[in-house]
């Protein structure tokens, strides 16, 4: 598996998939073509098909500067190995000098044809990628998991994971003081700053943990929808629901930084598992792919941050995704805000969940987190298409319906 800085990164939203990725090909490419005059970029599958809503030919446009830049929606072309496909032209001297094609193929990573095939990007740091192996390996030595993440990566990782704390609660903070409605067209209210600050007349203690825990996952994923920095965790349309358990974690109980990031260490792992035994794009899997597995990244960390047994941390992750299997990605307008927002907030809350399911019934689990990770990888290749991050299936239909009446 990749390192955590693979997993965990700092860009601007609102997609990963669809703008942090075609920003990273299209830099790549400027390195690697100097003397380019100009790039034609054609987009296929859900690039091309929600590509307007996620402002990708706007990225490409602005990261190609000061080349000239031509963005082709394609959207009846079929992809073969990836719904996140895209091919890059180069022009030189008035004449196609070199094409790429290049796969996004979630939070953020990009894998060109040729370099290296999309089932083929769980190397270099990490030995071991199943939860099994893993727990097997930190049982017989009597170590936790963010040890072994520092076995693996050394302690300068948890430097990096220190910043993308930072960032995270920036984010949060960033959100709570915005208003106003989010761009794209469907006049979406910002609501974090409204959650935070209204307190219900007769609130009870459950009551104010959900929202306040609610409101921070508002405040990150507006902040995303409006093409804000965000921490991917594992993608830019989850960034919401790891940062609001932890820091109603560390308000509320005292938690430390430094706990904080053996926290997110942990969680780290558990995204990581994913991504590299089936997908956290919601391209290819559905939305499960990407809420479900931020799910399952929170109420890892929890577990982690309450010092839980590996078997705790392994049912809270099970639990989180298990409860997510199925769920489709049917963006309204193609833009990261309609159910995109709520459902982080949804997550973040069913993390919490999880972990107090861990703390009384691990002992008694029949699945395994990697059996449920395999689940969710053979559920999301069956969803039909217009379930995968195509707007073209679910809300984003009906809503359509709905407002042309």
């Amino acid at each position: 598996m990749q390192t955590l800085r693979e997993l965990y990164k700092i860009g601007r939203g609102p997609s990963s998939s669809h703008t942090i990725g075609p920003e990273r090909a299209i830099k790549a490419m400027k390195e690697r073509f100097p003397k380019a005059e100009k790039f034609t970029v054609t987009l296929y599958g859900s690039l091309a098909m929600t590509g307007k809503g996620h402002a990708t030919d706007e990225v490409i446009i602005k990261t190609a500067e000061p080349l000239e830049c031509e963005v082709v929606f394609d959207i009846q072309t079929p992809c073969d190995r990836h719904p996140n496909t895209m091919d890059i032209e180069v022009t030189e001297d008035g004449k196609i000098v070199a094409k790429q094609r290049v796969y996004s193929v979630g939070g953020g990573t990009v894998l060109f044809e040729g370099e290296k095939a999309p089932d083929e990007y769980c190397d270099d740091v990490y030995e071991l990628n199943t939860f099994s192996d893993i727990s097997d390996y930190c049982k017989n030595k009597n170590i936790r998991l963010w040890k072994y993440v520092e076995e693996c990566e050394g302690k300068e990782i948890f430097y990096y994971l220190d910043k993308i704390w930072e960032r995270m609660k920036i984010t949060v903070h960033e959100g709570l003081t915005c208003s106003g409605t989010l761009p794209g067209g469907l006049d979406t209210q910002r609501r974090a700053q409204y959650l935070y600050h209204q307190r219900h007349i007769d609130e009870s203690m459950q009551t104010r943990e959900n929202r306040l825990v609610c409101s921070y996952a508002f405040a990150t994923s507006e902040q995303n929808a409006a093409g804000g920095i965000i921490v991917t965790a594992p993608t830019c349309g989850s960034c919401g629901v790891l940062p609001a358990v932890l820091k109603y974690m560390q308000e509320t109980r005292g938690f430390s930084d430094d706990a904080i990031v053996k926290a997110l260490a942990a969680g780290g792992i558990i995204g990581n598992i994913i991504k590299c035994n089936a997908s956290i794009s919601g391209a290819e899997c559905g939305c499960q792919a990407e809420i479900g597995t931020a799910c399952s990244m929170a109420a890892a960390a929890l577990a982690e941050l309450f010092e839980m047994g590996l078997d705790q941390i392994e049912y809270a992750a099970e639990v989180a995704m298990e409860h997510h299997l199925g769920l489709t990605c049917d963006p309204i307008g193609g833009l990261v805000q309609i159910p995109c927002i709520e459902r982080n907030a949804v997550a973040a809350m069913r993390a919490i969940n999880a972990l107090s399911l861990a703390d009384f019934l691990a002992d008694s689990r029949k699945v395994s987190f990697d059996t449920v990770v395999e689940t969710m990888y053979q559920t999301g290749k069956d969803l039909l298409g217009s379930y995968r991050e195509t707007a073209s299936g679910g809300l984003a239909t009906h809503y359509k319906r709905k407002r042309s009446v």
